[in-house]
């Protein structure tokens, strides 16, 4: 028995969730939407975690200087403020880019509702079973 749609190796497998389905994807795609933004706001608290335990650092390596410290801890210090500075500027990278996929996702998920969101209620409304998909479609 053949199938009305072939499945072309690119496409998603119908094994892992079931068919693809109007709900599946709203839901795959809210909650792409929603991770993206938790991990947003968790970077963006990082980086000021670690904005702020820098300068922490360069405060006490201050306070080194002043109090005549061995210089190599001072400077294992200065260079501990250095690095919690490029974790700080690496966590906003990521969170500019969890921003993109959030406003990505969204896009998506809103382009999804207002092509398909219709169709889906049309079919529900209707009570009756439907053709499976590609049945009529023209060669």
């Amino acid at each position: 028995m053949s199938e009305l749609v072939p499945r072309p190796s690119n496409l998603p497998s119908t094994r892992s969730g079931g068919t693809p389905s109007f709900t599946r994807l709203a839901a795959r795609t809210a909650t792409l939407t929603a991770s993206a933004l938790a991990l947003k706001e968790g970077m963006w608290a990082l980086q000021r975690r670690m904005r702020h335990n820098a300068d922490q650092a360069d405060q006490l390596s201050d306070l080194c200087v002043a109090a005549e410290v061995e210089p190599r801890f001072t400077g294992q210090i200065t260079e501990a403020a250095g690095a919690l500075r490029n974790v700080a500027e690496a966590s906003a990278d990521l969170a500019r880019t969890a921003d993109q996929v959030q406003h990505d996702s969204q896009d998506l998920h809103d382009a999804h509702q207002s092509e398909y969101r219709g169709v889906y209620e049309a079919v529900n409304a209707s009570g009756v079973r439907q053709a499976k998909p590609g049945f009529y479609r023209t060669r």
